[in-house]
Formats: structure tokens, C-alpha cells, sequence
């Protein structure tokens, strides 16, 4: 299953039959993309099932249709187990950027993670989860972005990357956390949970 984000609004690309939400579902051979960005619009819609017959060879022939930016970030742990968050455009986030031309996965997730938030000793403990979401900024683009579980015990102050719209930077405890989640994007949510989830 493949979920990809359209203002917080989910696109489930899955070949499962199980019904698990009253989302309107159509076949993935038979839609026309624009259309169902379209159909996203309507506010009685939350999201959309597409059903595929061959979800691995439906899936990379969906991303061979769009423009893909692909992004790296850290969900970034202290020694006291709370999470790094940004706050950018009056939203909590967690920092991620572009991989740039030549440089690993993990190499960009590290250098952004160390740009947005004036962060170091940064470590990968593991890979979480990739996320996907499109967004229009030239044309219709999907973000495609792999996060890190990471850790660091520098203790200095952070220093939010203001250039990039950045205006706080700040270790967050569980029930702050909690507060965070519910002013955030629906791929927030994700990573966050898959990090719960072990």
C-alpha cells in the first residue's frame, strides 16, 4: 500500500479488496490523475482508494508520471527521548530538505537536519518510513521524502534557519508532543507513529 498525501487529504494505492473507510474507490488503470486531484477538492471527499491489480508495477509507473523532488529529514531524539520540531508558516514540522545532486539519502538528511535547526553529533539510528505528497509550485510535483530516526546529545542552543522561513526550533516532551501533532501535516502524523510503533 502506497499513501500519498494531496492537502492532507489521502491517496491509498493499494491492491488489498478490504475495505477499512468509506473513501469513493476507483480502478487505478481506468482514472484519469488530474481528475481525481480534481475530485479532492470537494470537502464531502476525504480521500481516495485506488485499486491496483499489480501494485509494485502500477506504483512505478505512477511515480514515472509525475515530476518526483525527492527529500530526506530526521525525526531527531534527545538524551531524554524528546523530538526535534520546527515551526515554519504557523506549522509544527520536522526538519527535512532537498537531496542534492551527488549526495546519499542519509548524507541530506544530516546536512538539513543540521541547517534548519543549528544542530550536531547527529546520528541515524535507522530508517522509518518514506512519505509521499503533491503540491503545485510550477506544475503538479511529488514530494517524495525518507526520514530517519536520529539521535543527538548536543546540548548547545539550536538556532533556527530563519532564511528558510523557520522561526523556532525546539526539543519537545510527550505531552508537548501531543499539542505539536495536532497543528501538523498528515505525513507528520505518520512518521511520528511509525516511530511509536518501534
Amino acid at each position: 500500500m502506497y499513501t500519498v498525501f494531496v492537502n492532507d487529504k489521502p491517496i491509498i494505492i493499494t491492491s488489498s479488496s478490504k475495505k477499512e473507510n468509506n473513501f469513493p474507490t476507483y480502478i487505478l488503470e481506468n482514472i484519469v490523475f488530474n481528475e481525481i486531484i480534481h475530485k479532492l477538492n470537494d470537502s464531502n471527499i476525504n480521500g481516495i482508494i485506488l485499486h491496483s491489480t499489480d501494485l509494485e508495477s502500477d506504483w512505478a509507473i505512477f511515480l514515472k508520471n509525475m515530476n518526483v523532488v525527492s527529500a530526506a529529514g530526521g525525526l531527531v531524539l534527545n538524551p531524554k527521548k524528546e523530538v526535534l520540531f520546527i515551526y515554519r508558516n504557523n506549522i509544527w514540522d520536522l526538519p527535512k530538505g532537498r537531496i542534492e545532486k551527488g549526495e546519499s539519502i542519509e548524507t541530506a538528511a544530516i546536512r538539513e537536519v543540521e541547517e534548519e535547526c543549528g544542530i550536531f553529533n547527529l546520528s541515524i539510528s535507522k530508517k522509518l518510513i518514506t512519505t509521499y505528497h503533491i503540491y503545485f509550485q510550477q506544475g503538479m510535483k511529488l514530494k517524495e521524502t525518507h526520514w530517519f530516526l536520529m539521535s543527538s546529545d548536543y546540548n548547545k542552543e539550536l538556532a533556527p534557519q530563519i532564511e528558510e522561513g523557520i522561526t523556532e526550533v525546539t526539543f519537545k516532551n510527550n505531552l508537548e508532543i501531543n499539542d505539536a501533532l495536532q497543528n501538523t501535516y498528515a505525513n507528520i502524523k505518520l512518521v511520528y507513529d511509525t516511530y511509536k510503533e518501534g
